[in-house]
């Protein structure tokens, strides 16, 4: 009986010990699921931030009333809506509102007081919130806003003139076009060609309350020229005009615009791809001039609500940036704007030849000749630049030895540890110059970049107009002799851009051009003082150690591309630069080495080392046509497209960037140079 009792007993305990095993493993799991949502709660609880799907500028909400809902459960302490995004984060200045929130609005049911549609709020917390916001930018160049021009009362009789039901043969020319109303006086606009038809003009001109209007904008200073023509437009919510110029042919330099019953946000666009939103309120009046007007397209875009700063809601006029914590939204509502020119009477020859239709349909004579547009420039430098260096890259660099000693400053001047870019680096004579730095390079020459390779540096290919690095990484950049090569304004310009775009807030860039003034303070270059050698014969070394010396002071060590300012040519001429500016369709000028510049824009020729001769031999060779038999039978010469720089040019264009400050710019051995400062 002990014995059946033992076995019965024993044969009773296996099934109670499984039991056991599955409660306790089940048990361990629901500890484990405590354990974890303990953590999680103790976790939110840590939490002050919330994500707000549903509730963005981008699906209609407003920060108003975004604002409203969120701050019925606690102190607000920041509220972000990335720009036409359909959610928003809010911080609270403590977890316990922040949980508060959360219990309340996740699942909560709001309608949108713009539009009356209802929208489910979805909540959950959020570790960290990092949205970085738009550097603040300045209105593109020669463009003004006036603020309160006219008073209420004279927007009423302004727009009360403008009657849009009536005789249409006798005032004016009416047209419904697709996007707006718009009504023309003094002159018709027409939009078939994109012109004026300068032999017939409206009966009647303009209306007298305009005149009288243009009168006091004279009498102010506002406008330098009393305009005769006028186009009314009118907006309905949601309309909007493509981006254009208005055509340079058609009209003379000064477009003025008056926006009447709203305020709207017009976008303006550069050529390089830089955008400016500007916010233009009711009864102000905007002035376009020089590069604003010949240069960036200006247009707005359809849509019923803008995206406006909220703390400058109907108050100021400026730039709209995307500061994710004051941008909201803002009804448009029915908008009419006048705009007055002045009818040009002959072809326009404004310096802005790429964007220009005067001078667009010039043939030009000889190649190469100074590029019209973009495309024509992207071909010139890659004539007279990309292939040139690639041919001559094993000669350029046995010339490239000996770095200049203020860049060398420069460099060592940088912390240790610091990351330094060399944007058109050619054979990286600079990639070396400290340990103490992390340097990489890149040039626009793939020889040059295998050379950088032999020597063990970090280098790759390409274009100094879109370098290959993210943005704000650099604590440095170096452009040593590159911006040079770029052959319109706008390239080098977006050059420079470029440059900042690669720093970090508070980082440096060293940037060098070759200067028009090859003689500056009475004293000559190294460039011109190698003009003559023994016994008064014209010479140009072709290698050795003295060419080193001597051609290591002329610019010329990258192939890149690159970009500069603009309209300086008339001020800089003002300033005491002698350049003779390369018409639209002239022939480029070739130089003459070892002489003083004649044009800004020109060919400088590189007769190419034979290669027979000991790296120590220096070689004379004669001074000849460079088209004749004989320098062809002396040397290759290849020509290499420069754009000078006069004193004050470069340093005008950095400082035409909001994002950069000049610290510091000075004249080295024949080259302007700057120091930048990233803001």
């Amino acid at each position: 009986m002990t014995a059946l009792g033992g076995g019965g007993a024993g044969r009773a305990a296996r099934p109670d010990m499984a039991a056991c095993s599955q409660i306790t493993s089940m048990e361990a799991k629901t500890s484990r699921d405590h354990l974890k949502v303990h953590k999680m709660k103790k976790k939110v609880l840590r939490k002050q931030s919330l994500v707000i799907a549903n509730a963005g500028l981008g699906n209609g909400m407003s920060r108003n009333q975004l604002l409203r809902i969120v701050e019925e459960y606690g102190e607000v302490e920041t509220l972000l809506m990335p720009p036409n995004k359909p959610y928003s984060f809010v911080k609270y200045e403590t977890t316990e509102e922040a949980k508060k929130a959360f219990d309340a609005l996740n699942g909560k049911e709001v309608t949108l007081e713009d539009c009356g549609q209802n929208i489910v709020l979805y909540i959950n917390f959020v570790e960290k919130v990092s949205l970085q916001n738009a550097v603040p930018t300045s209105l593109p160049p020669g463009l003004t806003v006036i603020e309160k021009i006219i008073s209420p009362e004279e927007e009423r009789r302004m727009l009360e003139n403008i009657e849009w039901i009536g005789d249409e043969d006798t005032q004016s020319a009416q047209k419904n076009l697709k996007h707006r109303r718009v009504k023309h006086f003094g002159y018709e606009f027409r939009y078939d060609n994109n012109n004026v038809d300068k032999d017939k003009p409206l009966p009647g001109g303009l209306p007298e309350i305009c005149n009288l209007f243009l009168e006091k904008c004279l009498k102010q200073g506002y406008i330098k020229h009393k305009p005769d023509q006028l186009t009314v437009n009118q907006y309905e919510p949601g309309q909007g005009i493509p981006p254009h110029i208005d055509t340079h042919s058609a009209f003379e330099d000064e477009i003025i615009s008056l926006s009447l019953g709203a305020e709207i946000v017009m976008d303006f666009k550069h050529p390089d791809g830089h955008t400016v939103a500007i916010l233009l309120p009711r009864c102000s009046l905007l002035v376009m001039t020089g590069e604003s007007r010949y240069l960036w397209t200006h247009g707005i875009t359809p849509r019923k609500y803008d995206i406006i700063q909220a703390s400058e809601l109907g108050q100021k006029v400026g730039t709209i940036t995307a500061d994710v914590g004051d941008i909201t939204l803002n009804r448009r509502e029915t908008r009419t704007s006048f705009t007055f020119r002045k009818v040009r009477r002959s072809p326009c020859n404004c310096i802005y030849s790429s964007v220009c239709d005067s001078q667009k349909g010039q043939q030009r004579l000889v190649q190469p000749s100074f590029p019209h547009n973009e495309m024509e420039a992207s071909k010139l430098e890659q004539e007279y630049v990309h292939k040139v260096y690639e041919e001559i890259a094993t000669h350029f660099s046995s010339t490239r030895h000996s770095p200049w000693p203020r860049i060398v400053e420069f460099l060592r001047s940088l912390p240790t540890g610091s990351i330094v870019a060399d944007i058109g680096c050619g054979n990286g004579k600079y990639l070396g110059i400290s340990e103490d730095l992390y340097m990489v390079g890149c040039d626009r020459s793939k020889n040059l970049v295998d050379i950088c390779g032999e020597k063990h540096f970090q280098a790759f290919v390409c274009d100094a107009l879109s370098v290959a690095i993210r943005s704000g990484s650099c604590d440095a950049c170096i452009s040593i002799a590159v911006i040079h090569h770029f052959s319109t304004a706008e390239r080098r310009l977006a050059t420079i851009r470029e440059l900042a775009r690669l720093l970090r807030p508070g980082g440096m860039a060293l940037i060098y051009v070759w200067a028009m003034e090859q003689e500056y303070k009475n004293q000559k270059s190294k460039y011109l003082k190698e003009k003559n050698g023994s016994k008064g014969k014209e010479k140009e070394i072709n290698t050795g150690t003295t060419q080193r010396l001597l051609t290591d002071q002329v610019p010329g060590s990258s192939s890149q591309d690159s970009a500069s300012s603009d309209q300086l040519i008339n001020d800089l001429k003002d300033e005491g630069c002698d350049a003779r500016p390369v018409g639209a369709d002239s022939k480029l000028p070739v130089h003459t080495n070892r002489t003083s510049f004649q044009s800004q824009d020109l060919l400088v020729p590189w007769h190419l080392k034979g290669g027979t001769k000991k790296k120590e031999e220096s070689v004379d060779t004669v001074l000849v046509p460079a088209d004749s038999k004989e320098s062809q039978e002396v040397s290759p010469v290849f020509h290499r497209y420069y754009h000078v720089f006069c004193e004050g040019e470069l340093e005008a264009v950095c400082r035409s960037l909001d994002c950069v400050r000049v610290q510091k710019s000075y004249y080295d051995q024949g080259n302007w140079c700057v120091i930048l400062e990233k803001l």
